[in-house]
């Protein structure tokens, strides 16, 4: 078990590693250029796509729902956890490298978004199934691939999506109200197979409740902070600046750490590139694959610069009260020690809510992506069968030791990311194509 543990570590280590990373945020820059800064110049339509009425078109899930969805699953734990421990292995500079790994990968998320729609096909029980395996198949004619990327899913969902995610939680209720980890299993247990048992539509409808409160809840207690810190706010600002550029309070001094642990956490949060949002966007109800597209990108922007952002100021704040020292901590630990320190009594429970309604919903929103990619393995046949492991999985994950599970996840998580960006990169040009469609669309009138 140590020697499977040992090569999972350097496989994980490989898969995660700097070219993985330069593939991933690459890929956003060049469709940045290829799409002429298209997320920049789009993004005010894309929030009144998101948030405005739209005539029903065909699809399983309002475009609201299909981002609520997309960010059950991606607002989770790296939320709290992935920034700290960003800021402590990079140094307050990192934030800044996940603002840009954010601005970039919502070009990616829009690409994404867009072949998920233009590719989907509607399945035996005449819901939508698109994605990544979808859009391989289709557009490249790689069944193979798609068949690669589908394989990394459904395994990763059992990991990263269920498993994981019940453990965080199991361990946050333990820590927080001193609850047995099997008794916090049934109750999230069962509470998952509510919704997960009901397909897209229970999970849309979850999502489209549980997200906006969880979110807004989290940034608010965010928000209480910094403004009854205002003293703090521009001394952290500019520390996350200047320490981009010169690498101060990270792991040995370099640049180099701030960059690397600031990308790989915000790729980690926001998943643009890693093919499992447009799972979900695929499902959405619109006229059009580029409207989707922008709808797909403010997922990015919502996770990273809105909720990371929160996270990180308020971190580099506790960073600067406590004499530029992170005092030992990281991760989750961390976060909670540093809100409870700025908002004492409060602040701390905030995080740990945060923590269980975050992983919770991640646990929904990946259900349906491992449910799509399972079934686009084995047939819809084994779509029962699926949610029934994956149900079991969550009780699993609360009361299980996890190390080598952890490895397992987010090496498979990594992988899917390969077959994903191969098809965002050769079918670049359709992307383009349809974002000009539309916007000739809209001119003349055919489309709102």
């Amino acid at each position: 078990m140590q020697n499977l543990q040992s090569i999972m570590e350097t496989v994980s280590g490989w898969v995660w590693g700097p070219y993985m990373l330069v593939l991933i945020v690459g890929t956003g820059i060049f469709l940045t250029f290829r799409l002429l800064f298209w997320q920049f110049r789009m993004l005010p339509l894309a929030f009144k796509q998101v948030f405005g009425k739209h005539p029903s078109h065909e699809g399983d899930i309002s475009q609201f729902g299909s981002l609520m969805t997309a960010l059950s699953a991606t607002i989770g734990t790296g939320n709290i956890a992935g920034v700290a421990t960003a800021c402590v292995l990079g140094g307050p500079g990192a934030v800044f490298w996940m603002w840009m790994t954010a601005l970039f990968g919502m070009a990616t998320k829009y690409g994404e978004g867009v072949l998920a729609v233009k590719y989907r096909v509607k399945n035996e029980r005449g819901e939508m199934s698109g994605g990544p395996m979808y859009y391989i198949e289709h557009g490249l004619k790689w069944k193979w691939l798609a068949l690669i990327f589908a394989f990394f899913g459904a395994v990763a969902s059992l990991g990263i999506g269920s498993s994981v995610q019940s453990n965080t939680v199991a361990l946050a209720v333990e820590n927080g109200f001193g609850l047995e980890t099997w008794v916090t299993g049934i109750v999230i247990t069962a509470f998952s197979a509510l919704v997960i048992l009901g397909g897209i539509k229970w999970i849309s409808r979850a999502a489209s409740f549980i997200v906006p409160i969880m979110a807004i809840g989290y940034v608010a207690g965010g928000l209480i902070i910094i403004f009854t810190h205002l003293d703090l706010v521009g001394p952290a600002l500019k520390m996350i600046f200047t320490y981009a550029f010169t690498g101060e309070a990270a792991v040995g001094g370099a640049i180099g750490a701030a960059i690397r642990y600031g990308v790989a956490r915000g790729v980690f949060s926001n998943e643009a590139g890693m093919g499992s949002a447009p799972i979900a966007a695929a499902a959405a109800k619109t006229d059009h694959p580029a409207r989707q597209g922008l709808v797909s990108m403010t997922g990015t922007f919502i996770d990273t610069i809105i909720v990371c952002s929160i996270t990180g100021i308020v971190l580099v704040m506790g960073f600067i009260m406590a004499g530029s020292d992170f005092g030992g901590q990281t991760g989750a630990v961390l976060t909670v020690s540093t809100f409870n320190k700025l908002l004492p009594g409060v602040g701390g429970w905030i995080v740990t809510f945060g923590i269980i309604f975050f992983a919770y919903s991640t646990i929904l929103g990946w259900s349906y992506y491992g449910e799509k990619c399972a079934t686009y393995l084995l047939g819809e046949k084994f779509v029962f069968p699926y949610r029934i492991i994956y149900i079991a999985s969550v009780f699993i994950g609360c009361v299980a030791t996890l190390d080598l599970v952890w490895l397992f996840a987010d090496t498979f998580n990594g992988l899917m990311a390969i077959p994903n960006l191969i098809g965002l990169l050769l079918l670049s040009g359709v992307i383009v194509k349809e974002s000009k469609d539309f916007i000739a669309r809209r001119k003349s009138g055919e489309l709102y």
